[in-house]
């Protein structure tokens, strides 16, 4: 009996985990889970479909809550109705449109450049302050601006 006891309790974790990691009040950034993802112009399946993402790791901010569904604004300003399952708290981020912006080495103007990122270029943030974020693109790390990328406010602490 004891036994049961103790799966019931690791499915309840499991089952609640996804759940608690979407219970964050909006506006808050997300990412697009899946390969591809349909938005659509209501919280529903019935509603008709916008877009097909077909990007993982898209940065996109979560707008509004309503039960499975999330109000969603992409890089380029569309919003629509995106369901819950398709997103992942992952933070990433995208180079803005512009000239390719440097990754450095440390965060700070005068660190070392190590790479240079093309805009719509897309990695994963773990650490911003102070206006930097340190970007994972592929397997080369460095440090961007946040002025640089879309996905962090501007004075977002991000740990």
């Amino acid at each position: 009996m004891r036994l049961w006891g103790a799966v019931a309790a690791l499915l309840m974790i499991t089952v609640a985990a996804p759940a608690a990691a979407q219970d964050k009040q909006p506006p808050y950034w997300a990412s697009i889970a899946s390969g591809e993802a349909m938005m659509r112009t209501g919280p529903g399946r019935n509603y008709p479909g916008i877009w097909l993402y077909k990007r993982r790791d898209l940065p996109v901010r979560v707008l509004k809550i309503y039960p499975n569904w999330r109000l969603i604004e992409d890089p380029d300003g569309a919003k629509g109705w995106m369901l819950v399952t398709l997103l992942s708290d992952r933070r990433t981020a995208m180079v803005k449109p512009g000239a390719p912006r440097d990754i450095r080495s440390e965060p700070g103007e005068g660190a070392g450049v190590r790479y240079r990122a093309e805009p719509g270029v897309v990695g994963r943030i773990d650490k911003c302050s102070n206006g930097w974020c340190r970007i994972e693109v592929g397997k080369r790390r460095g440090f961007i601006r946040t002025g640089d990328i879309w996905g962090v406010a501007p004075n977002e602490v991000v740990d």
